[in-house]
């Protein structure tokens, strides 16, 4: 499998801003924290991050308090965020904006 190219920090930025994203760059990683109404949401919004994960083979760090779940994510075998970080990032925010609405 093909390396993914590292972006730089202004492109990344870029592209958080312009997809109007919850998810901020820290360093090189991506945050976010999500939070729902019940314990149970969060459990299928973990669900849903799994699906996205395993179709991307591109798995984040996964941190549930009850109602509140903080990913993080970045392409370590690049040494930082790549497409695969956006993608997961979009995905993610999709599913989350799905349970949220």
């Amino acid at each position: 499998m093909t390396r993914p190219e590292l972006l730089d920090a202004a492109t990344v930025d870029a592209a958080l801003r312009d997809a109007g994203s919850p998810w901020a760059r820290d360093g090189d990683q991506l945050k976010v924290e999500f939070q729902f109404k019940a314990f149970m949401d969060a459990i299928a919004f973990v669900q849903r991050v799994a699906d996205v994960a395993e179709r991307l083979n591109h798995h984040p760090d996964i941190d549930v308090r009850y109602t509140t779940v903080r990913l993080v994510v970045s392409t370590h075998d690049a040494g930082g965020l790549t497409e695969l970080d956006l993608a997961l990032a979009a995905d993610t925010s999709a599913a989350a904006a799905a349970l949220l609405s």
